[in-house]
């Protein structure tokens, strides 16, 4: 009788701990499958930059050093290594503020801001972040259900020792990328 409870407490035991893991491997995935959301993101932003430019660049030829400052951006971004959520975050942000000083200085030419294809480009990147923002969003909210599961108690007990860890949330740090950026003529 004690062995066949000994075997009932161990297999409810085995039971919860597989429980356990399997949720740490389901948050984990469904964080990785956030961060690809965003990343797929980016990568759109990224790839409708150089047409922007080229449009830009017959209207605002004098602005060359708003125009390098985006390209240099955007190839920094795109070097970030692909697991540095908080390097890309910081980056993007970067990115982000200097294509909305190009689109603040789109309002000093009327005959830019009328070109097709430069309002098409710029729908098309304001979208872009828009669905930016709702990646991140779930992104975040992924990171902290898999915090959370990490950090709690019991399954803390489990997480630890299989190697899983805390995942960095998609966030701007620095003051500077929150600010609006100042547009001079």
């Amino acid at each position: 009788m004690k062995m066949i409870a000994g075997l009932v407490i161990l297999a409810v035991v085995a039971g919860y701990l597989i429980l356990v893991y399997n949720g740490l491997v389901k948050a984990r995935n469904v964080k990785e499958e956030a961060w690809s959301g965003i990343d797929v993101q980016l990568k759109r932003r990224a790839d409708l930059i150089p047409n922007l430019l080229e449009t830009v660049k017959g209207y605002a030829a004098h602005e060359r050093g708003t125009l390098e400052e985006i390209v240099n951006l955007r190839n920094r971004a795109q070097a970030v290594p692909a697991g540095d959520v908080a390097g890309r975050a910081q980056a993007e942000g970067m990115l982000g503020q200097a294509l909305g000083k190009l689109f603040a200085l789109a309002e000093a030419y009327p005959d830019l801001k009328a070109n097709q294809n430069f309002s098409e480009l710029q729908a098309s990147i304001e979208g872009t972040e828009d669905e930016i923002q709702m990646s991140r969003r779930y992104y975040n909210g992924a990171a902290r259900d898999l915090n959370v599961k990490v950090e709690s108690f019991p399954s803390n007990l489990v997480a630890g020792p299989l190697g899983f860890s805390k995942a960095p949330y998609f966030e701007i740090t620095s003051e500077a990328d929150r600010a609006v950026p100042a547009i001079k003529f």
